[in-house]
């Protein structure tokens, strides 16, 4: 068993402000090749994953983080292409906390990018290992941005798809994003002690223990700036999203969504109100 091989990368061509330089679709294994996350449906990235792994035949192992589009678009395609299975914690909706599973059969909708078709050919539960005599990967179950996130641990690495990233904080947006889920999963990361993270957008990290508590603490700020907001007057989560971030207009949305998980955690906490069942719409004030 060989725990950890170096990572070969192929950057998808999508930047935008939320994927930064774009999606890293990750190749591990030279004759047997796992693809982590083979990023959207471009045809020109999947042929440049093709031969970056030596020809189709070699790609054994499709496996992706959780169901975004940016990450999961393109599967469909390669598995086509190469004839391997594709190796998930489940579709989109899986691995949602009860909490957000409610909120969800109770109307709301999340953001943009939802690969609502996604469903794997392999469930891969938290824990699970998939190994080659070339590589070996194991499971973890890291949601918070999307409820079927996992990661990839691979010796003292870890592909951890969106949850953490070196150069931006991750969108959390309610159902599929779920801010204690978030601090769950940082907590997980940090235990395995690993010596790199490396995310699908951007580079590695490698003080991992000084970004989680820095994304930690980033979440814990956010909470008390919508609290003391919420002290200056009610507001909805758009309208606090635009008195607290300084961000340009066309990233307000997701600002707005970010606050709503905020705002979705507090009120299970007992913190603050809202005055209709729809939440996104609902103008908030505090408990």
């Amino acid at each position: 068993m060989i725990d950890a091989v170096k990572e070969r990368v192929v950057l998808a061509p999508n930047p935008s402000a939320l994927t930064g330089p774009g999606t890293n679709s990750f190749l591990l294994g030279t004759r047997q090749v796992a693809v982590i996350d083979p990023g959207p449906d471009i045809p020109s990235h999947l042929d440049a994953i093709v031969a970056a792994a030596g020809g189709a035949d070699r790609i054994s192992h499709i496996l992706v983080t959780h169901a975004h589009l940016d990450h999961s678009g393109g599967v469909r395609r390669l598995a086509r292409m190469t004839g391997a299975p594709v190796l998930a914690f489940g579709d989109a909706a899986a691995g949602r906390s009860a909490l957000m599973a409610r909120l969800a059969g109770q109307g709301l909708q999340g953001g943009e990018g939802v690969d609502r078709d996604f469903a794997p050919d392999i469930v891969l539960a938290d824990g699970a290992v998939v190994e080659t005599d070339e590589w070996t990967l194991k499971a973890i179950h890291t949601p918070g941005h999307m409820g079927n996130h996992l990661s990839f641990a691979c010796g003292d690495t870890i592909f951890c798809g969106d949850v953490v990233m070196a150069w931006s904080t991750t969108l959390i947006s309610p159902p599929e994003g779920d801010l204690a889920d978030f601090f769950r999963s940082l907590d997980r990361l940090a235990a395995r002690e690993a010596r790199r993270l490396v995310p699908a957008h951007g580079p590695a990290v490698t003080d991992v223990p000084a970004r989680l508590a820095e994304l930690a603490a980033h979440r814990r700020a956010r909470t008390g700036q919508i609290m003391a907001a919420l002290q200056q007057a009610p507001g909805d989560a758009a309208a606090l999203a635009a008195r607290i971030y300084d961000v340009p207009a066309e990233l307000l949305p997701a600002a707005a969504r970010n606050v709503l998980a905020h705002l979705v955690a507090l009120h299970e906490l007992g913190a603050v109100r809202p005055d209709d069942a729809r939440l996104p719409e609902a103008t908030w004030h505090p408990g």
